[in-house]
């Protein structure tokens, strides 16, 4: 039996980000789509649109948007890609952090959690951050999954349907030997992406990037980044407030060691500060040079000569990465 327009919402995961704007909403699904349906931006920081159900069995507090939980069907949608400290994009994700309330969302990116050896790139199993969203999820899971994975020019490449658990794991394999691959040794340059539009719309989002050339660059070596950061830092939460107070990478990775409660964008600041504890990052973007220094970064106005001055310190036949696609290409240590 069809289900009528009138009993359909588009419920759009935004997790801690912004609001989807009108102009953005009719981007994603187009003029039709929007005036058939109702479409609503999640809000993690309203206690009206979000209800509380209790804890997980690891304490972490249950709150979930209304629209999900009342639904008399759920179904998440999502793409999977490789994730910084949750393994891989998709899956219980689209719930936990997408519609969660900011309660849950803290837990979830607390110091401990982030800072764990198994909370990264591609690691499913012992993962605890993975962990604590699949608890999260089974307080009130979605009856239907779909999943897509996207080659490099974002166009749809394998569905991944059904169950949300076992679909989403069949999806994670595929992306493992298509996304990931392994390399000898680690390299004194990397050169990196933000994966481009609208993955580098601004400076948090490219600690991603970053984060993926982190994996395979030496200790004191140099990660050149080329995000556009055409929304800045952004002006947005507490990413860049919180990278004006520490004037170099131990002490922003010891503010956020020592924050008496959680405070939101807290764990970009700490894979942030990580990564410059352990090797220079010089980033090509629209940022003005002043706004990429404060930010504990070297300003570049030129890719090829960046990489080349850094080729002619070290030496003639310096081996250099390249990650092209940044997150969505993500090398790891053979073992």
């Amino acid at each position: 039996m069809p289900v009528s327009d009138d009993h359909v919402t588009i419920l759009l995961g935004n997790g801690t980000h912004r609001a989807n704007t009108p102009a953005e909403i009719d981007a994603m699904f187009g003029t039709e789509i929007v005036r058939r349906v109702r479409i609503l931006n999640h809000d993690c920081q309203d206690p009206t649109r979000n209800v509380f159900f209790g804890r997980t069995p690891s304490g972490a507090p249950i709150w979930f948007d209304k629209t999900y939980v009342e639904a008399d069907k759920r179904i998440v949608l999502g793409f999977i890609e490789p994730h910084f400290f949750a393994g891989f994009s998709g899956g219980a994700k689209g719930v936990a952090p997408g519609v969660a309330g900011i309660e849950s969302i803290l837990y979830l990116h607390s110091y401990d959690l982030i800072a764990h050896p198994n909370s990264t790139w591609g690691v499913m199993d012992g993962n605890p951050m993975r962990q604590a969203v699949q608890e999260l999820a089974a307080a009130c899971p979605p009856d239907f999954l779909i999943n897509v994975t996207l080659d490099n020019a974002k166009r749809i490449t394998n569905f991944f349907a059904g169950n949300y658990v076992a679909a989403h794991a069949a999806g994670c394999a595929r992306v493992r030997e298509q996304a990931m691959t392994p390399v000898p040794h680690r390299f004194p340059i990397v050169v990196t992406s933000n994966s481009g539009f609208p993955l580098d719309q601004n400076l948090y989002q490219t600690v991603k990037g970053m984060s993926a050339a982190a994996r395979i660059v030496e200790d004191g070596g140099t990660i050149v980044v080329v995000s556009e950061c055409s929304d800045g830092i952004p002006s947005h939460g507490h990413f860049g407030s919180m990278l004006w107070h520490a004037h170099d990478a131990d002490a922003l990775e010891q503010m956020v060691r020592s924050l008496s409660k959680p405070r939101l964008d807290q764990w970009q600041v700490q894979v942030f500060a990580n990564i410059l504890k352990r090797c220079e990052v010089a980033l090509y973007s629209k940022l003005d040079p002043e706004t990429t220094r404060a930010c504990l970064m070297t300003p570049e106005d030129d890719v090829f000569q960046a990489v080349a001055r850094r080729i002619e310190h070290i030496g003639c036949g310096v081996p250099v990465a390249v990650l092209p696609e940044g997150p969505l290409s993500v090398a790891y240590i053979a073992s």
